[in-house]
């Protein structure tokens, strides 16, 4: 068994290691309301330090979209060079399928994700392909209320593409359902499901992309660290791909950890990791310079 990751409280000593950092947006730098100042600041004293900053987000709406809205949450455009997003991921599949017939499961605030697409909106009895970005209502909703409309997707064996891979995510002090519930009841129903986001292979192939873009050379994987609060995305993601990963422990898995109390250590929270495949390099409550 690998040896539990410490327990820090800055990332300042591991910065040298790195040339690249992809960065988790919600639950990392704002919890869905307002933006976590001393994250802000962290990031910007990385970029300052010469670090390509790129932000990489299941959101499933274009990185672009993204920008505007964090920045409601203040988050300052000066904290990062780049956003990458599932959005991103899954227009590039949309690309793919030009003409498709899409049934749009998930709120209106998605509907971006499509435009300049070619493709067609429809109603469920329609379509040819179905883009899962999230719940029609979030707030209420749960995964128990789609699976009558899973099952009839299962029997009609429609393509389902999960925008955000994400199974829940913070809004202010609450966890919400995202697309990745409906994907995995989906799957747990027989169904097959491609997803656009992390911690599959094609979102950190764009980021990297953009990363080399930024620096003007190629990206070593070796220099290159994830931060993020997901097990099964931030972590298994940087897992799958050969990054070093620093996980944020009061993020959407803040009970499991437990890291309350004056915590010192992680060794007893060590088995929350093992989902991922691998161990973080380290683990901090929050991320702070």
């Amino acid at each position: 068994m690998s040896a539990a990751p410490p327990l820090l409280t800055s990332i300042a000593p591991l910065a040298p290691r790195y040339d690249v950092l992809l960065c988790d947006v919600w639950g990392v730098i704002h919890n869905g309301v307002t933006a976590y100042p001393a994250a802000v600041d962290a990031l910007r004293r990385l970029r300052a330090d010469g670090k390509a900053i790129i932000l990489i987000t299941n959101a499933p709406r274009p990185g672009t979209v993204i920008e505007q809205q964090i920045a409601h949450y203040s988050v300052p455009r000066d904290c990062y060079d780049t956003i990458v997003a599932s959005g991103d991921v899954a227009r590039d599949e949309l690309r793919r399928r030009p003409g498709a017939r899409v049934f749009h499961l998930g709120p209106e605030r998605d509907l971006p994700n499509y435009d300049g697409l070619d493709l067609t909106l429809v109603d469920f009895d329609s379509a040819d392909i179905v883009v899962c970005t999230g719940f029609f209502n979030d707030d209420v909703e749960t995964p128990d209320d789609y699976r009558d409309m899973l099952a009839q997707i299962r029997a009609r064996k429609l393509p389902f593409i999960c925008a955000n891979p994400d199974i829940v995510v913070e809004r202010g002090d609450r966890l919400i359902w995202c697309a990745g519930a409906l994907a995995r009841a989906y799957e747990e129903l027989g169904g097959e499901a491609v997803y656009a986001g992390k911690p599959h292979a094609p979102i950190y192939d764009l980021a990297l992309r953009r990363a080399a873009e930024i620096r003007g050379m190629p990206v070593d994987n070796r220099r290159v660290l994830a931060i993020g609060d997901g097990v099964r995305t931030d972590l298994r993601g940087a897992v799958l791909q050969g990054f070093d990963c620093v996980f944020v422990a009061d993020g959407i898995h803040a009970a499991e950890l437990d890291l309350d109390h004056g915590a010192t250590d992680v060794r007893a929270a060590a088995h929350v990791f093992a989902e991922a495949g691998g161990m973080p390099v380290a683990v901090i409550r929050r991320l702070a310079w």
